[in-house]
This record gives structure tokens, sequence and C-alpha cells, in this order.
């Protein structure tokens, strides 16, 4: 079943979502997507219900199908200087900022969001299951953070990215507990607090 495509009928929406606010290590990344009026997608949804296959595949289709679409992120430094919260929010302004087309409403994943420009939005706590330019913008978060861990990977071996891309896994947590925190884990998060924020 299809999800909605609209919140309001005619109007030129920006779905946005974030993915990573949970992880110990890594950027918090936010997409924002700009849909056909209308626009409907059988296979779009919230990208936590999706396998990482389904995911990369609506991704270059969304990215194909989309008026516009865009990415913003911040940093672990960034979140542990301002909190995960504030991160994820800075991260959808970007990705607004980024957007080629401007959208005359936004949608926005969750309860907690601060006014962008002068145009209205509205949140959706779990818009992400809801409407499909919300959802769109999930998969596209969720790829694009994922791809980025899985090259983090690369340099961090040990804490196995490429697998638990910077969640809080058992694995993780050992590698931490074994090895310490490197330059890209969020130092104000879970167990990486007693490590300090002035190990780099």
């Amino acid at each position: 079943m299809s999800l909605l495509s609209y919140f309001k009928e005619g109007v030129c929406e920006a779905g946005c979502d974030e993915a990573g606010r949970g992880c110990l290590a890594g950027p918090v990344v936010a997409a924002a997507v700009i849909l056909p009026l209308g626009y409907t997608h059988p296979l779009i949804n919230d990208s936590k219900k999706l396998t990482e296959k389904m995911r990369y595949r609506l991704c270059d289709e969304i990215k194909a199908d989309a008026l516009a679409w865009a990415i913003g992120m911040a940093d672990n430094r960034e979140i542990d200087k301002i909190n995960i919260l504030q991160s994820s929010i800075i991260s959808m302004h970007r990705a607004l900022d980024a957007l080629p087309l401007a959208p005359a409403f936004i949608l926005v994943d969750g309860n907690k969001f601060k006014p962008y420009q002068h145009i209205p939005h509205q949140c959706v706590i779990g818009g992400d299951a809801l409407y499909t330019s919300i959802a769109a913008a999930s998969v596209l978060a969720k790829t694009h953070r994922d791809t980025l861990m899985e090259q983090l990977h690369e340099q961090y071996p040990i804490y196995q990215w490429n697998k638990n891309k910077g969640y809080p896994t058992k694995d993780h947590q050992q590698a931490i507990r074994e090895f310490g925190p490197c330059p890209e884990h969020r130092l104000t998060f879970g167990i990486l607090k007693g490590f300090g924020n002035t190990l780099f």
C-alpha cells in the first residue's frame, strides 16, 4: 500500500528526515526531498522497514524521480558541542539550503523542528511511515550515511562500522572499551562519556 503523497494538496512540499541520531560515531545525516505533485511509489517506506538492498535500489529511483533532493550533515564534533537534537535540526536546515528548488511547505519527521526561513512546516510523529516525501528522505539519509560509515570503516576497521554503521552494538562497545575511541566518535554519548572531550 502506497503512503500518502501530500499533506497539503497542490503544494510543493519538501519531506525531511534524518539518520544516525542514536549512533556513537559519525555524523547525523538529513535529506530533503521534493517529489512531483501526487507522486506515489508502492515500495517507498520508512527506511527502517526496508532491507539494505531495497534502500539502495529505491535511493536511485528517488533521485531520478524527485524534482529536487539534497543532503545535509552535522559531524560528531558539532554534535558533542550543541547536542544531537540541535544537530539533527541543523542538518535538516542544511539539506533544505542545498535544494535547487524552494518548497512552499516542509514536512518533518518527528516532533521537533525550528522554523526554516519563511516557509511553513508541519512535524509528523512517525511521518516516515505515513508520507512518501518523508519516507523518501529517510531512504536518502540512511543510504548516504551508511555509505559514509562503510568508507570510514576502511580507516577504523576495529569498530566494524561496515556492519554496525556506528550504532551501539555489543561489538562496537567492546571495541571502544578495548581500543578507546577514535576522532569520529561522539564523546558525549553513552560509554564514550568516560573518555572526556579533550582526547583529540
